[in-house]
């Protein structure tokens, strides 16, 4: 068959990122939507996802007589854990909400809220964050997908099923790039291949026949996708995600855990306009308690989260790039053994937020301090709402689900924190 692929071929489009490890291919559908024409991109997001549940208090909201000690941060009056110290500089440029709260405590259908903003009921798939900001802000015909994500590996087996963005009834075009390992990054790119190129010759004369012969939008949109993939493979942006062109002190400064690499990709693919990276760290469903869990972690996710702030800031990009950090729930009051998702903190910076605030509080009860949102009690909606703020989406608006249902992007419920923009 003249337009099917051979093996190599397949595997050079693969290892470029139009097959994601989900097996949905992101190029298929690029311009299946003729005539959308998405707005153009203002802003971009890093998503710092901490699968299985951070305890906060051994984090960003400890308490007094907490298991680990406090520091102050940059910000008067505002103490995060002691093995954050680089994170406590970079606290002006910080928003903590400290008062999350949600209704849900198992860990798949909590990651699934947490993505998308709204309960899972049924079957019906809602689109993720990455999806989202990819149909609303990412570029229509860019060389770079809009959402990409990395995994920044795991140190312990826990936590459940991890959940995969999808777009759902927003369109495969938003399916992200998925790097299963930052130190390998797109895996099988190297390397001149003569006999290649003059096969992708061929099969792309092929495909614009095909194309001209059987004038349909279906056609037209794989044709349209299809360059886009091979844009892809030849375009000197590819090189963002080779983490090894930077210098050794800027290496360095991330640290070399797969979290910090995955943090410098993303820098990296943000200035090469990416809209969305999502990165996820696995095992932080500290049953044990989060005790002896937190402090080792702390030791890569301090410089790295610090650093990105930072990079971001220093190349004029936190403003115009939302660095959000957060899982699917807090841990329980005291040891941090359990699920809780009744009072639980999450962070933002750049993005237009206003840093050096924190927003929300729980109470400071002698008997397991941190159990209850005592002020300003924000929602996965109310949450969801504020980063479409940030990012310039209208969190209001309706697109249409399949049966001709409109779907609102976020929850009716969902209002922006707007003391976080003032």
């Amino acid at each position: 068959m003249r337009h099917s692929l051979l093996r190599r071929e397949f595997l050079h489009l693969s290892a470029a990122g139009a097959i994601t490890a989900a097996g949905v291919p992101w190029f298929h559908a690029l311009a299946r939507a003729t005539g959308r024409q998405p707005k153009a991109r203002s802003k971009s997001c890093i998503l710092l996802w901490m699968d299985g549940g951070p305890s906060q208090a051994h984090t960003f909201d400890p308490k007094p007589k907490g298991q680990y000690d406090s520091i102050l941060s940059a910000v008067p009056g505002v103490r995060v854990t002691e093995y954050l110290p680089k994170m406590a500089e970079r606290m002006k440029d910080v928003a903590l909400i400290r008062s999350m709260t949600t209704n849900e405590g198992e860990h798949y259908r909590a990651k699934y809220l947490m993505h998308t903003g709204y309960t899972r009921l049924g079957g019906f798939e809602h689109p993720a964050l990455g999806c989202i900001a990819s149909s609303e802000v990412g570029k229509k015909d860019g060389e770079m997908p809009n959402f990409v994500t990395i995994d920044a590996g795991f140190d312990k087996g826990n936590g459940g099923r991890l959940y995969r963005s999808v777009p759902t009834y927003l369109g495969v075009q938003h399916t992200p790039l998925a790097v299963s390992d930052p130190y390998k990054g797109l895996e099988n790119m190297g390397g001149a291949d003569p006999d290649f190129d003059a096969q992708l010759e061929l099969l792309m004369k092929s495909e614009r026949l095909f194309a001209g012969e059987l004038d349909a939008p279906p056609v037209k949109a794989k044709q349209a996708a299809f360059e886009r993939a091979l844009a892809l493979m030849k375009s000197n942006k590819v090189k963002a995600f080779d983490v090894d062109r930077e210098p050794q002190k800027t290496r360095d400064a991330y640290g070399k855990h797969k979290f910090g690499r995955a943090c410098l990709m993303a820098r990296r693919l943000i200035e090469s306009g990416v809209t969305f990276v999502e990165i996820f760290h696995r095992g932080w469903d500290d049953h044990e308690g989060a005790v002896k869990r937190v402090k080792p972690r702390c030791e890569w996710l301090d410089p790295a989260m610090a650093t990105l702030i930072s990079d971001l800031k220093d190349r004029g990009l936190l403003d115009s790039t939302l660095v959000v950090w957060m899982g699917e729930f807090g841990r329980s009051p005291g040891d941090g053994s359990n699920h809780y998702s009744r009072a639980w903190t999450t962070l933002l910076a750049g993005g237009g937020i206003k840093g050096g605030q924190v927003v929300g509080k729980t109470d400071e009860k002698e008997k397991n301090p941190g159990g209850t949102v005592v002020e300003r009690p924000v929602t996965a909606a109310d949450y969801f709402a504020t980063i479409c703020k940030a990012l310039g989406i209208d969190h209001e608006k309706e697109v249409m689900a399949p049966g001709d249902r409109p779907m609102r992007l976020v929850d009716k419920s969902g209002k922006p924190i707007e003391e976080m923009f003032s």
